[in-house]
């Protein structure tokens, strides 16, 4: 009998190919990522290599392995953004996100990032480490990531959309009855939804469990009238689009 755990090896048999190697380039000071992150973002993605640089200009810079994820500090952004049509020709498939220290005011505008060519992201470094993986993974496939808080903190003062009609304090608006039924929190968590973030993420943005994140998406729904999360989504991308006049992405 063959041993299931045994993988026939030899001529003819093709052998098994695992996900191709990609590039973390983290441009930072000494000690932003702490060499234990470094180590668990290696253990949870071992096709990933991280090189570790301390200046902007290694964004310019040739790699082994393709770069699927710059990170840097925000005060790199203007040097960044100058240099992003030659990074994206050098690393056609690489995503940005600037790290966001903890509860700091952010360096840089939320108007700013939106607009940027290269950068996708906010890394935020207060997150639980399942959380901060998660992020992570989504960044380097390719998705996006703005915490809400950087929204709520941000965009009233940046006056990207109007506040007339803003619930509960927040920058989202109701533009439709169904949507007007939602509380300010239920509106939060839709938004995020909407985006694209999983429950846990939610979660550790609201400091929820994803049991209360759970109930209110069923309330959400309910309220809404759709089937599901994905039809919720749709609905407020759809009423919110006119009045954000595309200040977000999803």
């Amino acid at each position: 009998m063959t041993d299931p755990q045994h993988r026939a090896t030899g001529p003819g048999v093709p052998e098994e190919v695992g996900p191709p190697r990609r590039t973390m380039l983290l441009i930072a000071m000494p000690g932003t990522v702490s060499a234990n992150l470094i180590r668990a973002v290696e253990i949870e993605f071992p096709s990933v290599t991280v090189e570790q640089r301390l200046e902007a200009s290694a964004a310019r810079m040739s790699y082994p392995d393709p770069v699927a994820l710059i990170l840097f500090e925000p005060y790199m952004f203007a040097s960044i953004e100058v240099a992003s049509a030659d990074i994206l020709r050098l690393h056609p498939l690489a995503s940005a996100a600037v790290i966001e220290h903890g509860d700091r005011e952010p360096s840089c505008r939320l108007s700013d990032l939106l607009g940027s060519r290269l950068v996708r992201g906010v890394l935020p470094m207060d997150l639980k480490l399942d959380v901060w993986l998660s992020v992570l993974r989504l960044m380097l496939h390719g998705g996006e990531y703005f915490p809400a808080r950087l929204f709520f903190r941000q965009i009233a003062g940046e006056g990207a959309v109007p506040s007339a009609g803003v619930a509960g304090g927040s920058f989202m608006g109701a533009v439709d009855n169904d949507l007007a039924t939602l509380t300010a929190r239920e509106l939060q968590i839709l938004e995020m939804v909407a985006r694209g973030l999983q429950n846990k993420i939610i979660a550790a943005e609201f400091s929820l469990s994803e049991h209360t994140v759970k109930v209110h998406l069923h309330n959400i729904i309910g309220k809404l009238g759709v089937q599901n999360r994905s039809e919720a989504a749709a609905r407020f991308r759809e009423g919110i689009s006119a009045r954000a006049d595309g200040m977000f992405r999803v």
